[in-house]
């Protein structure tokens, strides 16, 4: 899989996302973010909301997809990426799988989620590794400080 200039920039929109829990007064959720495009249109953007729905399954990717498939009246999303800030936990890239993304491109990977208290890595250890996303670099550098600063501010000691 390759990416284009056009990949980066709406990554860096998935990455501003994923700054929106950070921005609140408490954490919404985890600094993560997504938005869904198809055909160089956006259809969804999301950020992380499990504090703020107690709801495990709230993660930026899932909340997007299902903003996605609302506004598509669809729950087949062939046709669409989808851009995260953070590589997808193993939930949200099944949820990406069963919704038919095409293609999912990512900034910041699974180690940079556990150095600040997330168990996406943890979680991926159950699992065979496949190829299934490719990380964008241009973008990691972002999507990990907006992790970090989240991370000073909130803390994460549930793995959320």
């Amino acid at each position: 899989m390759s990416y284009t200039n056009e990949d980066i920039k709406y990554l860096r929109e998935a990455v501003q996302m994923s700054a929106v829990s950070g921005d609140s007064a408490r954490p919404l959720g985890g600094p993560f973010g997504a938005v869904i495009y198809k055909d160089g249109r956006c259809i969804a953007k999301g950020f992380n909301h499990v504090l703020a729905e107690n709801d495990p399954t709230a993660h930026a990717e899932v909340w997007t997809i299902r903003q996605a498939c609302a506004a598509l009246n669809s729950f087949d999303l062939s046709g669409c990426t989808l851009y995260t800030s953070c590589e997808p936990c193993p939930m949200c890239l099944m949820s990406a799988k069963w919704a038919n993304i095409d293609k999912i491109f990512f900034a910041a990977d699974r180690k940079d989620a556990a150095a600040i208290g997330f168990r996406d890595d943890e979680l991926y250890q159950l699992l065979k590794d496949g190829v299934y996303a490719e990380a964008i670099p241009e973008c990691r550098d972002e999507a990990v400080r907006i992790m970090q600063l989240w991370h000073q501010k909130f803390g994460s000691d549930k793995g959320y």
